[in-house]
């Protein structure tokens, strides 16, 4: 309970709970009253005592820096939070942090992006809310913990016919020499779509990480954490053959940040609508698909839940029922 004294013509009211202790002086007792009522529950729910007082911001711009910097997805979280912080909801203190606060950020985001991207947000902003109770000590409850998400937006689709691979050949100026970042990108859209590796597995393959005897390409650093051995087709070895080895790296395209810019140039340039680099992922998994059993094709693709292959396996119908013939 609160002890509220009259000292002279003011009111001090004291609250020691939970071994919170708060002091403050009021004008009336109704206020001082008001005051410890207040902070008691405050406490109870864990929205003070050794809360710091932080904005939601400066929360996530500490977990963008000590957390985010060692994950694989490090720029696209960075990208989030300086996105997020921009909001509202950045400003407020976290001890003041409500589920209605979390809902409402939701509800708008699902008016500017699809269900997924909102999914994948707030699995971050949930993992900073849990590392800032875990490891930080600067909350005691999550605030986020019960707000509902949006279900997954259906899975793109999106195959690549013959002539949008043409074109971007033909755009990029890609001739059978790749010796610009230009042409490299088509070589990399098409060595993509031979071996379902992502474009940031592509950009960082050393040489010395392709086994020309073996057929095979090591890719260290994959987007799950684990490595794996892709094997090649006999396409994929002669589409590195066309490479100039003047670097450490296979490709000198860059960074995927630079790697995606270049894409979506030439992708524009060469007038195709609605094409993203990663597409070829969905195009090489169908393709290998009527090649490879669904083990060895999980194995070369990196696949650990075969449900998660599923979502890249794009075949028609009408493809399959040929299959039965």
């Amino acid at each position: 309970m609160a002890t509220i004294r009259k000292r002279g013509t003011r009111w001090r009211a004291e609250v020691r709970k939970h071994g919170v202790t708060e002091s403050k002086t009021f004008a009336t007792k109704y206020e001082a009253d008001r005051w410890a009522v207040t902070l008691e529950s405050d406490i109870m729910a864990g929205k003070t005592g050794d809360t710091p007082k932080k904005t939601f911001g400066a929360l996530l711009a500490n977990y963008g820096a000590i957390v985010s910097v060692h994950k694989e997805g490090a720029k696209w979280e960075q990208t989030r939070i300086e996105a997020i912080s921009r909001h509202p909801i950045a400003s407020k203190l976290i001890g003041d942090l409500t589920n209605a606060d979390f809902s409402a950020w939701r509800d708008g985001r699902l008016r500017e992006v699809a269900g997924s991207t909102v999914r994948r947000e707030m699995t971050l902003l949930n993992h900073a809310l849990n590392i800032s109770i875990r490891e930080w000590g600067w909350l005691k409850v999550n605030p986020m913990a019960h707000v509902k998400r949006p279900p997954d937006s259906l899975p793109r689709d999106r195959l690549i016919s013959q002539h949008e691979i043409d074109l971007i050949c033909h755009t990029s100026g890609y001739d059978g020499q790749a010796v610009t970042k230009t042409a490299q990108i088509a070589v990399a859209f098409l060595f993509a779509i031979e071996t379902a590796m992502r474009m940031g597995e592509i950009i960082r393959l050393k040489w010395s990480e392709v086994d020309f005897k073996a057929r095979t390409a090591y890719v260290s650093k994959a987007k799950n954490g684990h490595p794996r051995t892709v094997p090649l087709s006999r396409e994929a070895m002669r589409l590195l053959d066309e490479l100039p080895r003047v670097t450490e790296a296979v490709f000198i395209i860059g960074s995927s940040a630079s790697a995606d810019a270049l894409f979506r140039k030439v992708r524009d340039r060469a007038g195709i609508d609605g094409l993203h680099f990663h597409d070829t992922r969905h195009e090489a998994i169908t393709r290998l698909a009527k090649k490879l059993d669904v083990l060895p094709l999980a194995r070369m693709t990196g696949h650990k839940n075969l449900q998660e292959l599923m979502t890249y396996y794009n075949a028609t119908a009408s493809e399959i029922a040929e299959r039965l013939d």
